[in-house]
Formats: structure tokens, C-alpha cells, sequence
């Protein structure tokens, strides 16, 4: 089982929900998080003042898949919604999951997943 996290621009919420419903990922949680990379933030003008803001406002993508090719649809799905070009459009991350279980039916493993 492999688990992908992805974090991307607020504003593809949507755009990244509807790339994985048409490839059939169902199992997904959504955060509002709030971060910096290369960017480092914005500055603003509000009442006349700059303000520094150090973070800003993403979406974090939790999934969990059975396979490695799950893995790379999912993976591919995701960076073609994503994507804007400009910076801040997110990362993606994927590693090994050691265990799942279903709270309900204590399945576990892939059954727990599906």
C-alpha cells in the first residue's frame, strides 16, 4: 500500500477532486493548510501598511492506493490538474504504508482500503 500526499493551490481543489473521480480514486481526505516554498510568501498592503505573509493558503491531498500503478495514475492525475506552471503549484509526495485497518470491520491490509 503506498500513500500519496499531495499540496496544492486552493484554487485547484476541484479541478484535482474531478481527475481522480474520472480514474475511479474515490478515498481521498482534504486539509486547508496553510505553507511556503520557493515563493516565500506575499506581501500585501492593508491600510496603508505592508504586511508580510509567510504562508499561503493550499489544499493537502491524503490517498491511499493498493499498487504502484494506482500509485503512478494517481500521481499523474494529480500534476495534469494541478498544474499552472507558475510557482507555488504544489509538491507530491509518496511512500510505503506499513498497515490500515477499517475501524468498523477491522479489515485490514488492502481489503481495509477498497
Amino acid at each position: 500500500m503506498i500513500k500519496i500526499e499531495a499540496i496544492v493551490r486552493e484554487e485547484k481543489l476541484e479541478d484535482v477532486k474531478e481527475a481522480l473521480n474520472k480514474i475511479e480514486v474515490t478515498g481521498i481526505t482534504v486539509f486547508q493548510v496553510m505553507g511556503c516554498g520557493v515563493q516565500k510568501g506575499y506581501t500585501e498592503m492593508i491600510r496603508g501598511q505592508e504586511v508580510d505573509f509567510a504562508l499561503r493558503p493550499k489544499v493537502k491531498f491524503e490517498i491511499v492506493v493498493s499498487t504502484e500503478e494506482w500509485e503512478r495514475k494517481t500521481i499523474q492525475a494529480i500534476q495534469e490538474s494541478a498544474y499552472t506552471g507558475n510557482v507555488g503549484d504544489g509538491k507530491i509526495f509518496s511512500y510505503d504504508m506499513r498497515s490500515v485497518m477499517r475501524i468498523r470491520t477491522k479489515e485490514t491490509g488492502t481489503a481495509a482500503i477498497n
